[in-house]
């Protein structure tokens, strides 16, 4: 066990971040701070630091209980960190997924079904003549 390892090694081995270079990416876009100020993938960190991680739209919170540098199991993570996030942070996240649901912009995913008998309606008269007879133009 080290007493010091850079922070974006931490991420990865803690399972933060599923890889050191999403870790380190993150740092570079000022989501991974201490104490409220970005730091860099290179920054050391020591036992008892709080380090918060935005994942939009969430921002999450650890306190760091052990320091490592090859990644675990995910059955040791409780002795790696201590998850401190807010609970209304995880209100926020439902909300965000329920929210996903019902705001859903009109023309994005699959049609309904409502709108693919309208194609069909539309492409029905498009390659059929008036009189519906099945002869094309």
């Amino acid at each position: 066990m080290n007493t010091e390892v850079r922070i974006d090694k931490w991420l990865w081995a803690a399972r933060i971040y599923k890889t050191r270079t999403l870790a380190a990416d993150a740092c570079k876009m000022g989501r991974v701070t201490i104490k409220g100020e970005r730091i860099k993938a290179s920054r050391l960190i020591k036992a008892g630091d709080e380090i918060s991680v935005l994942k939009p739209p969430v921002t999450y919170t650890f306190r760091v209980k052990q320091t490592i540098e090859n990644r675990v199991g995910a059955k040791m993570i409780p002795e790696i960190l201590e998850n401190i996030t807010q609970p209304e942070q995880y209100e926020l996240l439902e909300m965000t997924r329920i929210s996903g649901f019902i705001d859903r912009a009109r023309g994005t995913g699959r049609p309904t079904k409502k709108d693919r008998r309208k194609m069909d309606e539309f492409t029905s008269y498009a390659f059929f003549d008036e009189e519906g007879d099945g002869e094309i133009f």
